[in-house]
């Protein structure tokens, strides 16, 4: 599986949510296992170590590829930053708001980042994790690009990410230790 996300990202969500192998409601009541993994859970649900981080390569694959469909990233600090935004609030979150709205309308980085800092409640509550969240993702989108200059183009043409020689898929690997 190519990922573009970063080595770094996925450490972060993996801090940012935890692992737990038995389900569990989160802040804002969703049946969650595993490193964030929502879809499908239920109560009474257990995994193992093994799948709690297949399900979440699979998960910020999917959140990264709804993110590249914006055409909006031109930095792997902005896909990073954006990917975490999906993979913690969905898609639909990010289409609806007014973040992507400034994003779009290039907006100050002022304006980007009090965006960015909005989205830290949880049924009306403030929530100390989100808040950390945020900030990271608000600084990570303005990071500079070590390898993302010719995503954009490549998904434009719409060519298969493994024709791109720059995105390697043994960083993202090493970091599941599956021993």
């Amino acid at each position: 599986m190519i990922m573009l996300t970063s080595k770094e990202l996925v450490e972060k969500i993996m801090k940012f949510e935890g692992c737990r192998l038995e389900a569990y409601q989160d802040a804002a009541g969703v049946w969650t296992i595993g490193y964030g993994h929502a879809h499908g859970v239920s109560q009474g649900d257990v995994i193992t170590d093994y799948y709690a981080k297949e399900f979440l390569k699979k998960d910020i694959s999917m959140a990264e590829k709804q993110v590249l469909a914006l055409g909006v990233c031109k930095t792997q600090g902005q896909l990073d930053a954006l990917t975490d935004f999906v993979f913690n609030l969905g898609i639909e979150r990010l289409k609806q708001s007014t973040l992507l709205k400034v994003i779009k309308a290039d907006f100050p980085s002022e304006e980007i980042i009090r965006q960015f800092r909005r989205w830290v409640y949880a049924n009306g509550e403030r929530q100390p994790g989100l808040v950390a969240r945020r900030r990271w993702e608000s600084i990570r989108y303005f990071e500079p690009s070590k390898r993302l200059d010719d995503v954009q183009k490549w998904v434009e043409k719409g060519e298969d990410a493994a024709s791109v020689e720059e995105v390697e898929d043994d960083e993202y690997l090493e970091h599941f230790d599956y021993e």
